[in-house]
């Protein structure tokens, strides 16, 4: 009985230090990471600097993590008005055959615009992509293009797509280092960070329940996105963000070796980050950030706020070294157009410039009628 007592305590102990070493923080200050993956990157979502690498140059096939770019896509149509989150999409029999992780449409089966894109971020369905993809362009051919396009156009130097999903394909490739671009150009969208970030979700009336496969979500804190994949070729990846105090990073892993071992490797990626660096904030995107007096406008002012986030990444313990400057207008005429340029907040690291932000007009200001404009010249001279 002693011997069983025993084996159980041992066991217990066991598996005490497996999951902290899983899930727990590395200490602050660590300057190593005990990071298994092939290839891997940490870099901050703001600058996009890179704060740790290795191989991440290196093209690898992506898996499922090409479901981000996939997901950029639609949501450029989105703000396009190119597609609405209630259109009906009907899927095919492409997508009906399609395999690997899926919700197992059928052909003809329709189902909101917004539920094949949460199909695709949370439960990873390649029928979803397939569906999606032949919605907005036709045929997936057509959508894989776009996906190319928009890779050059975020100058991805090795990175080519051959389908929406991420199965196997030996010209479907990537890099650590091109995920983290990617990633970073799908924090311009807000809808996909949400999608990104949910856990559970009941799709065709609770008939059929999704779990998100970034385990993260549960298990680090300020984890919201973005992509798993996994493929017997690529093994396990993961491309993630996280925030913390106001520092946002990414990070990136390809072909770690073992099951769970993406997560493993992203939250040493992030512990490293979030002990070493913090951020400075001055002014958050779409803050007010002053005021403008408007000439023969329907109102005297206008309020200015930051168009980016007016900021940046230091190493803890030199937050000092980061300062600011602001300018803006003293004066100007109506008509203003929201989103029209009013100043600049400067951003240094011990004098040394670091980031322009613009400061824009938070809404319109009309011209004011000459009739308007003479009554308001007449009560300005006579009347106070």
């Amino acid at each position: 009985m002693n011997r069983v007592k025993k084996l159980k305590k041992m066991a217990f102990i066991l598996v005490f230090f497996m999951l902290t070493s899983l899930f727990l923080p590395v200490y602050a200050g660590a300057d190593t990471v005990d990071v298994k993956a092939e290839s891997y990157i940490l870099m901050d979502a703001d600058s996009g600097k890179v704060l740790l690498a290795k191989n991440e140059h290196k093209r690898l096939d992506p898996a499922s993590m090409t479901k981000l770019m996939t997901l950029i896509l639609t949501m450029q149509d989105l703000e396009k008005g190119k597609v609405g989150l209630k259109d009906k999409v009907v899927a095919s029999e492409n997508a009906w055959k399609m395999g690997g992780s899926q919700i197992y449409l059928e052909p003809g089966e329709e189902m909101t615009f917004e539920d094949m894109l949460i199909a695709i971020a949370v439960g990873s369905a390649n029928d979803a992509c397939i569906a999606v993809a032949e919605h907005l362009e036709g045929t997936e051919k057509n959508f894989v293009v776009r996906m190319n396009k928009e890779a050059k156009k975020m100058r991805l130097k090795n990175t080519h797509f051959s389908n929406s999903h991420g199965l196997t394909d030996e010209n479907h490739y990537t890099t650590a280092y091109d995920m983290a671009v990617i990633a970073k150009n799908a924090l311009k969208y807000p809808k996909l960070l949400e999608y990104t970030s949910i856990k559970e979700y009941n799709l065709r009336g609770g008939e059929f329940k999704l779990f998100n496969t970034n385990k993260l979500l549960w298990w680090y804190q300020g984890a919201d996105g973005f992509k798993t994949g996994y493929t017997d070729k690529a093994r396990f990846c993961l491309t993630s963000t996280a925030k913390r105090d106001g520092l946002r990073l990414i990070a990136v892993v390809m072909a770690s070796p073992q099951k769970h071992d993406n997560f493993r490797d992203s939250m040493q990626l992030l512990n490293y980050g979030f002990a070493k660096y913090s951020y400075k904030t001055f002014f958050s995107k779409g803050s007010i950030c002053g005021e403008v007096k408007v000439g023969k406008g329907f109102e005297d002012s206008v309020r200015v706020v930051a168009e980016e986030n007016a900021g940046s990444i230091v190493l803890k313990g030199q937050e000092k070294t980061i300062t600011c400057e602001k300018v803006l207008q003293d004066y100007v005429n109506a008509p203003v157009v929201e989103g029209q340029k009013l100043g600049e907040i400067k951003v240094y690291r011990n004098g040394e410039l670091l980031k322009t932000v613009n400061l824009i007009a938070a809404h319109e200001v009309p011209r004011t009628s000459l009739l308007k404009e003479f009554f308001r010249m007449f009560a300005e001279t006579y009347l106070l």
